[in-house]
């Protein structure tokens, strides 16, 4: 059984570490050595999405086993830590709100963990009054994105120090 509520700061240690183990094992088939590394500068936790109150995690027996959200802001992607960040409101009458930072600990993926965060951030989204949704998505999670009814836009490469292989992808609400 799992459990989804709103992340607060007190979970950042536990939000930390999840992120970096799903980095690291649910890219390997994706990804080289290299990039997987890399990923490490572009991805990572954004406390302002906490802070917003927008961003969520799950757990079960006690073990935070997947996290993410949305953003009104106009940072697409990125942890504190990354580059060209931008804390601009979004316009819900002109802007895309942004699925951001999603994460699932390797020992909980296709169990439902992702798709329940997922359902939240885009009910959230939508009550806040935004009608499309857009992400910068990782190869790993292309493909789950898009059974979720997320089509690509464009593909791209983000050049942390290796090219890494990035797609927008679109929903509308």
């Amino acid at each position: 059984m799992f459990h989804l509520r709103l992340a607060d700061m007190n979970d950042e240690q536990d939000i930390r570490e999840l992120m970096n183990i799903s980095i690291l094992e649910l890219q390997k088939n994706y990804l080289t050595n290299e990039q997987i590394r890399a990923s490490f500068s572009i991805m990572g936790i954004d406390t302002q999405l906490i802070i917003d109150k927008t961003y969520f995690c799950v757990k079960t027996k006690n073990i935070l086993v997947g996290c993410g959200g949305w953003s009104m802001r106009s940072t697409l992607y990125g942890g504190n830590h990354s580059k060209n960040r931008n804390a601009r409101l979004l316009d819900p009458k002109e802007d895309r709100a942004r699925i951001r930072a999603m994460y699932t600990h390797p020992d909980y993926v296709k169990q439902g963990v992702g798709r329940l965060i997922l359902k939240e951030a885009e009910k959230s989204a939508k009550k806040a009054g935004f009608n499309v949704l857009e992400m910068a998505a990782t190869l790993s999670g292309r493909d789950f994105y898009k059974k979720c009814g997320y089509e690509v836009e464009s593909s791209w490469n983000d050049y942390s120090s290796v090219p890494i292989p990035m797609f927008t992808m679109v929903k509308s609400i």
